[in-house]
């Protein structure tokens, strides 16, 4: 079993425009998928596990796209912190994060120091990098 796995979360918004969904739903889905796989990983012993969830690129989308993405991105910390320490997960954060809204780097960072003593598995978040 590995002891690192990493994932490039592409293709989300491409995957919904072919089934006829909206970008938006694609993400939403997305979201989804994120919290199978940290399960996933988690059950199967996985100690380490980075996601590349937003790169520098990514903010050149049109500004509604990354001011859905970053809504999600801090609705997704502030619903799965409580999740992320039953399951004892610690979140780190790598990247550029000053970039993120104030708002989505608050509760990010909230999540960071909530999680830091969590040993049963640790997520690296790859923002803007």
């Amino acid at each position: 079993m590995p002891r690192h796995v990493a994932i490039v979360m592409d293709g989300n918004g491409r995957w919904a425009s072919r089934r006829g969904l909206s970008r938006h739903e694609g993400h939403r889905r997305g979201k989804d998928s994120v919290r199978a796989v940290v399960d996933a990983a988690r059950e199967l012993g996985i100690p380490y596990l980075t996601l590349y969830a937003f790169s520098s690129e990514n903010w050149g989308r049109p500004t509604t796209e990354v001011s859905f993405l970053m809504g999600l991105f801090h609705r997704y910390l502030i619903t799965e912190t409580k999740r992320l320490m039953k399951r004892d997960i610690r979140v780190l954060a790598l990247g550029d994060t000053e970039r993120l809204p104030p708002r989505v780097r608050e509760a990010l960072a909230e999540t960071v120091a909530a999680t830091r003593d969590n040993r049963g598995m640790t997520v690296a978040l790859a923002l803007s990098y």
